[in-house]
């Protein structure tokens, strides 16, 4: 028997508390915000418990701990993306949004920047924080470690790749490594820093060969597969498990995509991802294994409405997801039969969110969609903020976050 457990989720989803929200998609990295408490109906004016203005530009989600939250931004010294940036970490109290600090850990001058896409920023990565420190990541601009003051602990910008459409990828933290995908134009590979020094533990190449567009921006999600440790993480052309102490290359799953953002999502022994561009193709892939598993370990596949950058939402038994173009569905996790897809609108970037009976959808215009989950397609409420928002979802004790192009929000009981 195969004993398969996320390592974020040992405690029970049901009974999570949102005091802390510490990485992207939350304390088990997969968007579960747990019971019931999230507001059902929102608007600029309505049941915005607060609203603060960030400085600069930056897609990064907030994380959430102890009554504080942290999020990345870059700020133009010039007053636009060309000119050059300082990279900042804010804090803010969780309860009313004021600013506690904001911290400059990188300056990069404008002949350093890396190209962007237009609907990227040189700040997408989510932090994580984990006791007092905090981790910020830029892609190849650096990585640095805070405290939970405001003092930077160490700087690292010694690995260099081409991300192509600018950083993207968040960290993850497992045991005293940090780790996070470096795969750029050419020579992708997936690295650990020490997370007490900043330096590197491992580096490890994509094994996948002849791949023409090899850049991506996957988060990594860690699993366990009988008491082995794996850590899963998307590419161009492959998906890996890898072992997280060494980045040894485990078992890898061979598929046609590349630039990969969705992050993964498990849950039934099964992992489920989405294979980017162009034609993106959910699958739910078996963990374990040695070597190329392509052959044996792909449990099914679903090849319309999968989405190219918001992440899947595994809910009980059904799977959720919502393409780039505004298509939602819902599947049977254990089959990929499909009970649903039903269009709500809009484009999406942002990755779903679960509370209750409730699945949460922020549209790239601003538009939020509450929908009832189950197999039956209901729409609860849409609520808009009339500004753009890329970022994904975080949860604080108060409320829900949500950050648009200039400000982030805390919708909530006023």
């Amino acid at each position: 028997m195969i004993c398969i457990t996320s390592l974020a989720t040992l405690a029970s989803v049901a009974s999570m508390s949102r005091a802390d929200w510490p990485e992207f998609r939350g304390p088990t990295g997969q968007g579960l915000a747990g019971t019931d408490g999230l507001p059902l109906h929102w608007g600029p004016k309505s049941n915005v418990v607060w609203r603060q203005t960030i400085p600069g530009r930056g897609w990064s989600s907030p994380v959430v701990a102890k009554g504080r939250l942290y999020l990345t931004t870059a700020v133009s010294d010039a007053g636009n993306d060309s000119g050059p940036l300082s990279l900042r970490v804010l804090c803010l109290e969780s309860a009313n949004g004021r600013e506690l600090w904001q911290r400059d850990v990188f300056k990069v001058e404008s002949g350093a920047l890396p190209r962007m896409h237009r609907k990227n920023s040189q700040a997408s990565p989510t932090p994580v924080i984990a006791g007092n420190r905090i981790y910020a990541h830029f892609g190849p601009m650096g990585t640095a470690c805070l405290d939970t003051d405001g003092t930077v602990l160490w700087r690292q910008n010694e690995l260099e790749f081409n991300p192509v459409h600018g950083n993207g990828g968040s960290p993850v933290l497992v045991d005293n490594r940090l780790i996070f995908s470096c795969d750029g134009a050419d020579h992708p590979y997936l690295a650990a820093l020490d997370a007490s020094t900043g330096k590197l533990a491992w580096k490890t190449p994509r094994t996948e060969p002849d791949v023409s567009k090899t850049f991506s921006f996957c988060t990594p999600l860690l699993i366990e597969v009988n008491g082995r440790k794996e850590l899963i993480s998307p590419a161009s052309n492959m998906v890996g498990g890898y072992d997280p102490a060494t980045g040894r290359e485990l078992w890898k799953v061979r598929y046609d995509g590349y630039s990969i953002v969705p992050r993964p999502v498990f849950g039934h022994g099964l992992i489920y991802i989405s294979t980017g561009f162009d034609r993106p193709v959910v699958m739910a892939i078996r963990p374990g294994g040695n070597g190329d598993v392509t052959d044996t370990h792909v449990a099914w596949t679903l090849r319309r409405g999968g989405p190219t950058t918001p992440s899947l939402l595994l809910v009980g038994e059904e799977l959720y997801m919502v393409s780039d173009g505004g298509i939602a569905s819902c599947a049977d996790a254990r089959t990929g039969d499909v009970h649903w897809q039903e269009r709500v609108g809009g484009n999406y970037s942002a990755s779903p969110l679960q509370s209750g009976d409730r699945i949460y959808l922020q549209s790239e215009e601003g538009k939020g969609v509450v929908l009832r989950a189950g197999k039956t397609f209901e729409v609860l409420a849409e609520n808009n903020l009339d500004e753009p928002s890329l970022a994904s979802f975080a949860v604080a004790p108060q409320g829900l976050l949500i950050r648009t192009e200039e400000n982030l929000y805390l919708v909530g009981t006023p």
